[in-house]
């Protein structure tokens, strides 16, 4: 075996150990690691070894490991929605070139939603840039996805209703976002402005947790007769945009297993 082959064959068994820490809810022992990765004790151990080193991963009180410095060092000096916006932005634009509305990318921050991301409409009828626009999250449907995935809590007391259209009050929300579960995606008809439509659905993190809401927005008199169409579409998008942040599968046993009787130099 060549020097070159053996050197990416370690490569690759020293980040399946590093992708199994990220992805653990818990510090992960050396056994449960050696076992996940399917490795010889001392093959495990070198590795470790030199992946503490690095700052790749560390071991807390208990001797389990951790995700290490540099991971935290990368998130304090980036913007935590950086490299959301930067994984999303394909997707946006590719529902913005077949639909032709407004695509929004939005966060919970706090009790607020805020865009980190549009893409705009190519109709010279299309809708404003809301990323520096606040809006009450019960009469938006990027707003209603956070409440109804609970990423967001309702405000207490009365609710604010720009329009005739917009929900009354909380139960109303409720009844909405059950409606919204079931089907996969959320929807305002002139809620927050007359003749406004937006369809928005949920984008999954590494947990299971919505971590985003993808939608789009435009005219009502253009979306209306559509809403089951480009719902059904957001929610392919959304599905692709999902499973990209959490990252590759994890190694299946059967595949562990077969790997076992390789030697890393």
């Amino acid at each position: 075996m060549s020097e070159a082959a053996t050197g990416t064959r370690a490569l690759d068994r020293a980040a399946d150990l590093v992708a199994a820490v990220v992805h653990a809810d818990e510090p992960m022992s050396f056994a449960e690691l050696q076992d996940a990765s399917g490795l010889a004790k001392s093959t495990t151990s070198r590795l470790l070894a030199a992946l503490e080193r690095s700052g790749l991963v560390e071991r807390v009180g208990s001797g389990s490991y951790v995700a290490g410095r540099l991971f935290w060092l990368y998130a304090a000096r980036h913007d935590p929605w950086d490299e959301l916006v930067r994984l999303a932005r394909p997707v946006m634009e590719r529902i913005g070139s077949d639909t032709g509305e407004t695509v929004h990318l939005s966060v919970a921050r706090g009790d607020r939603v805020v865009q980190v991301a549009q893409v705009d409409s190519t109709y010279l009828l299309g809708t404003r840039d809301w990323t520096e626009i606040e809006v009450p999250s019960h009469c938006s449907a990027l707003g209603k996805v956070l409440l109804a995935w609970g990423a967001l809590d309702l405000p207490e007391g009365e609710l604010e209703r720009p329009t005739p259209a917009t929900l009354p009050d909380a139960d109303a929300v409720r009844r909405d976002a059950r409606r919204a579960r079931d089907r996969g995606w959320t929807l305002t008809e002139d809620e927050l402005e007359i003749g406004l439509t937006g369809i928005a659905v949920p984008v999954f993190g590494l947990r299971g947790d919505v971590v985003a809401a993808l939608g789009i927005s435009g005219p009502t008199a253009r979306l209306a007769d559509r809403v089951d169409e480009l719902g059904r579409q957001l929610l392919d998008q959304s599905t692709a945009l999902s499973t990209l942040l959490r990252g590759p599968a994890r190694t299946d046993p059967a595949h562990r297993a077969a790997r076992t009787q390789e030697v890393v130099a």
